[in-house]
């Protein structure tokens, strides 16, 4: 400890005067930077090195400590827990170690078999004066820093629990287990709704833990999740009679976008997501920040339940493909891979927490089964399609009659209600002279780089048209869930009802 030399010894109220100079000095320093910074003022204060040694670990006053002052700090820790002493003084040749213990408010870490944290200082002989009564001192404050941080440690892996938790709920709901998920939920709350609608909040990403608790606080009864795919997303499954929650987040987030869905059943939740994912680009365009699902009709609806039986029979061979090993995925975990690499490309391997060579295995598997090459953009819209028809339940599917030779899809694309949904969702891009551009997108299986080389402009110049396209569609194209699919099911459908029918946009396989 660094003395006044030369100087006399201190009077009574001089050392209460520096003593209490050191107790304000060691409140500064735990306010100001927990225990390390606590740690840190012991050392220049005393002159000596400074560790905390706790079950998990040494922390000490500086990085550059030297091995051999943690072995003597874990020495006299052993020594201490050995024989059952609150405090210890060790001396040895040029050293000495001084150690206190924390534990005076940690019974319950002793009963529970647990060491209580120790705070050892290792000097040079002799021993400054006063070094074990700053000590003393230190170790009630330190024993307030070090269980305010192991309880935020604490809290933060409940927090990181319960997201996984959540996390699963979802992907469970987005693969349509709703069994599973609400048996799993159950555990958590609220409770799933058996009617919801999905909020998708987008905020800036290094405040999206703020942002998911936020709307936990706003809409208590709904179901919070931060998005395992983009790390600037929010999703919210809130019960349908929330109606007005979507204006409620825009106009307390300042600085987000909220997209909802319309009210769907939680069996559907990957629609209801979708559907939100689209309103958020609407979203964009909005002074209130916050956007409805309004992209009607949908084409499977249009096609009608005839599109169910051609899906079945495109996906037969998918469908009744058993799993050659025990560890091989079957039918149903391709078709989810599958689904999952349409909606989120690249993403998918996050979504499913599964590696991207895992992904890239099932796709071809799935390629070789149903001869396709899903590399091209028409494989990937024929497949979307399909997958699609053959999930969803519309009311009065079930009830129509099962084909054994289902209609070929182009047939079904020229219905006439089909022709003229694809003319009226094309017709803004084709008024602005933007039709050139999406149709080379399409061509080119959505690369923009062939894309531009085919237009003779930059990629960058491309990228801006399609966000213009983006705009005037208000539907996502530049970031899956991408609509690239509808997109070229309607251009597709214009194709064949024009004479000849031309096909920049490729064959539906």
């Amino acid at each position: 400890m660094h003395e006044r030399s030369g100087s006399v010894a201190e009077s009574t109220s001089e050392r209460r005067e520096r003593r209490a100079d050191d107790i304000l000095a060691l409140q500064r320093a735990a306010r100001g930077g927990g225990s390390g910074a606590l740690l840190g003022w012991l050392a220049g204060r005393t002159g000596a090195r400074v560790l905390l040694v706790t079950a998990d670990g040494v922390t000490t006053s500086d990085r550059g400590c030297a091995v051999p002052d943690v072995d003597l700090a874990r020495e006299a820790v052993t020594e201490m827990h050995a024989r059952s002493l609150d405090s210890l003084a060790l001396d040895g040749t040029g050293h000495s170690v001084v150690s206190v213990s924390l534990g005076r408010a940690h019974e319950g870490l002793r009963r529970s078999g647990e060491t209580p944290p120790v705070l050892v200082a290792v000097t040079a002989r002799p021993v400054p004066d006063g070094l074990a009564a700053v000590l003393a001192d230190a170790s009630a404050v330190l024993d307030l820093c070090w269980r305010l941080e192991r309880a935020e440690g604490q809290w933060r892996r409940l927090e990181v629990t319960e997201a996984h938790n959540r996390e699963a709920v979802l992907h469970l709901l987005m693969n349509g287990h709703v069994a599973t998920a609400r048996q799993i939920a159950d555990l958590l709350e609220p409770a799933l709704p058996d009617v919801m609608r999905f909020h998708v909040v987008e905020s800036p990403p290094d405040l999206r833990d703020d942002t998911a608790r936020r709307c936990a606080a706003l809409a208590p009864d709904a179901w919070v999740v931060p998005c395992p795919v983009y790390h600037d997303h929010v999703l919210v499954i809130a019960p349908a009679g929330s109606s007005a929650l979507a204006r409620t987040l825009a106009e307390a987030l300042d600085g987000c976008l909220v997209g909802v869905s319309d009210s769907v059943p939680l069996r559907d939740t990957a629609l209801g997501y979708e559907q939100a994912f689209r309103a958020l680009v609407t979203a964009r365009g909005r002074a209130g920040r916050w956007a409805t699902f309004a992209h009607r009709p949908d084409p499977v609806l249009l096609i009608g339940p005839e599109l169910r039986d051609w899906a079945r029979q495109l996906l037969d061979p998918l469908r009744s493909r058993p799993a050659r090993r025990p560890q091989d995925p079957d039918s149903a975990e391709l078709s989810v891979t599958t689904a999952s690499w349409l909606a989120f490309s690249a993403r998918a391997a996050a979504l499913l927490k599964i590696h991207r060579n895992t992904v890239a295995a099932r796709l071809r598997e799935v390629e070789a089964l149903l001869g396709l090459d899903l590399d091209r953009l028409p494989d990937q819209a024929v497949l979307a399609l399909a997958l699609r028809a053959d999930t969803r339940r519309p009311v009065g599917w079930d009830a129509a009659p099962v084909s054994d030779r289902p209609a070929p899809l182009d047939e079904l694309l020229t219905r006439p209600a089909v022709v003229a949904w694809a003319r009226n969702l094309l017709q803004p891009v084709d008024d602005a002279g933007l039709g050139p551009t999406l149709d080379a997108w399409l061509r080119h299986d959505t690369r923009l780089a062939p894309t531009a080389a085919e237009l003779d402009v930059s990629t960058t110049a491309v990228r801006k048209r399609l966000g213009r396209v983006e705009e005037l569609l208000e539907r996502p194209l530049l970031r899956p869930p991408s609509d690239r699919h509808e997109l070229w099911l309607a251009r597709r459908a214009l194709l064949l009802a024009a004479e000849p029918p031309a096909d920049p946009a490729g064959s539906n396989g």
